[in-house]
């Protein structure tokens, strides 16, 4: 677990990427099978979902991001000495 959390902080573009494709890819096949919907809604509903993901996953790395670095300011705090 640890491996992919490191490559994830290296690579965030990378994979906020990967996953609004796969969110886009997800998105057309589930439309795909429920409903009666033209191919350009089909994309529209698609991309519109993934930007949703999207901006789910970037709130959710801004906050780790927050707290990741409140935890290395506070551990470089303690460890100074005084």
């Amino acid at each position: 677990m640890e491996a992919i959390q490191s490559w994830v902080s290296e690579h965030k573009l990378t994979s906020i990427g990967a996953l609004w494709a796969s969110g886009i890819g997800a998105s057309l096949a589930y439309t795909r099978t429920t409903s009666p919907l033209k191919p350009s809604l089909r994309l529209i509903h698609a991309r519109m979902h993934a930007q949703a993901l999207t901006l789910a996953v970037l709130s959710g790395a801004a906050v780790y991001h927050y707290y990741e670095k409140r935890n290395c300011t506070e551990q470089a705090a303690n460890a100074s000495p005084k």
